[in-house]
């Protein structure tokens, strides 16, 4: 197929996600002078800690710049886990070996809150415990993710075995990897709409929800806190910031420690069920041990692949991006050479220099954040613990709150450093494997 020709004729800029479930326009929502606590962000963390107050009795008002979920919370992959990536690049060994225990128990709390979130407030949101395949890019990755899938199932219980390389077309249609790891635990969900559940969720509880509000600067003196936004000023006895990937100069503390990263998405057109009975036979979440990684999944309805990664450092039209991706796809996948993409996206992950998320407290204002790319279940429970710190609550206490937050000297929000990690990325990946290099300009 030529560049153009992989383009459906109804391609379009936008996450598939949004076709089922559109952010939400709450612009016209009334304003409140006073409330008790205002959140910034209407992503999962926000929302949660919007519902867990309101329930308290708290007045509560949430502020999100564009419409109401627009952020990664309607964007991402929508694949659920525990705290693996603490496992995967060992960032769990930065809270010390007396608090390891404590990491992998938390991890796997976040898991169990986001399924029980989901089952008993009856969200809609196509949930699936599905699995998820790890691929190792190399004979040496397979080694690590056999010490990995020991690690899981030692410390948090988890059904998690390897897959040989001539085993692993009983779980991915693909000679690329040499083998993988199974973690028959972890499923996944449609992203946009957990976040519309939640947001009429959070409206019963009694939260008030505004859309087109940007928050330019908060003031915290003592017990009291202002928050200015594009439409006014509102008065409140505490401040949640859970903007993650998105946050920007209204809160300079928070914008030197968090890298926006961003991340690509590409959804192809309906394919046969024979296709995809031969690229994802269990329909798992699957992803790799690639640094410059790829993750992809089928759609909740089992018709279309989705396929995510990096495929540039340098800033290139929709289509190009696009096709960059396709190509990423073709190289695990070639039988999907000749399959047309219909839906391009992207959207900010929430990198941490020492890519552990976090929960704290400065100068009197809340925040969680910093999920670095597994944010579906962390955000959720890092917004219920927030909203139970706030309340005073013993419950409230977590490994991840507290922690030194650590930034870069003359790092101040904006991500130079992207490019250049990318870059470093792609190389070593290149000559880790040379022969499986992709065009990455």
């Amino acid at each position: 197929m030529t560049k153009e020709s992989i383009f459906a004729d109804d391609f379009t800029s936008q996450p598939y996600w949004w076709e089922a479930a559109p952010p939400e326009d709450a612009r016209d929502e009334p304003i409140p002078e006073t409330v008790d606590v205002a959140i910034v962000g209407s992503g999962y963390c926000g929302l949660v800690a919007a519902v867990d107050l309101s329930r308290a009795g708290l007045s509560v008002a949430v502020l999100e710049a564009g419409p109401l979920g627009f952020g990664a919370s309607s964007r991402s992959g929508g694949m659920v886990s525990s705290g693996q990536k603490l496992v995967l690049t060992g960032a769990y060994k930065s809270f010390g070996k007396q608090n390891t225990e404590r990491v992998f128990e938390e991890s796997q709390a976040s898991f169990d809150y986001l399924k029980n979130l989901v089952k008993q407030e009856e969200l809609d949101a196509d949930y699936q415990q599905c699995g998820r395949f790890f691929g190792a890019y190399t004979a040496h990755d397979m080694k690590v993710l056999g010490r990995h899938a020991h690690l899981l199932k030692e410390r948090t219980g988890a059904n998690a075995y390897i897959i040989s390389k001539d085993e692993q077309r009983r779980e991915i249609g693909s000679d690329f990897y040499y083998g993988g790891m199974v973690v028959e635990d972890y499923g996944g969900l449609h992203p946009a709409k957990m976040n519309r559940a939640l947001v009429r969720l959070a409206r019963m509880s009694g939260a008030t929800l505004i859309s087109g509000n940007r928050v330019s600067k908060i003031e915290a003196e003592g017990k009291s806190k202002r928050v200015y936004t594009e439409k006014s000023v509102i008065q409140c006895r505490e401040v949640i910031v859970a903007t993650n990937g998105y946050t920007d100069k209204a809160i300079p503390y928070l914008r030197r420690r968090i890298v926006p990263v961003a991340s690509y998405m590409i959804a192809t057109e309906e394919l046969s069920r024979t296709l995809m009975d031969e690229i994802s036979p269990n329909r798992r979440m699957m992803s790799e041990t690639r640094k410059e990684v790829a993750y992809f999944r089928p759609t909740p309805d089992g018709r279309r692949l989705l396929f995510g990664c990096r495929p540039s450092f340098r800033a290139k039209d929709d289509r190009n991006l696009a096709a960059g991706i396709h190509k990423r796809m073709c190289q695990v996948f070639p039988q999907m050479r000749d399959t047309r993409i219909s839906h391009f996206w992207s959207g900010f992950v929430g990198m941490t220099f020492d890519s552990v998320p976090h929960m704290g407290t400065h100068r009197g204002i809340h925040y969680a954040l910093g999920c670095n790319g597994n944010g579906v279940a962390m955000s959720n429970y890092l917004g219920h613990k927030t909203a139970q710190k706030v309340l005073g609550s013993p419950n409230a206490r977590t490994v991840f709150d507290g922690r030194p937050f650590p930034t870069l000297p003359f790092y101040s929000g904006f991500p130079w450093i992207v490019p250049f990690a990318s870059g470093y990325y792609h190389l070593r990946d290149t000559l880790v494997r040379p022969g499986a290099a992709v065009n990455f300009l």
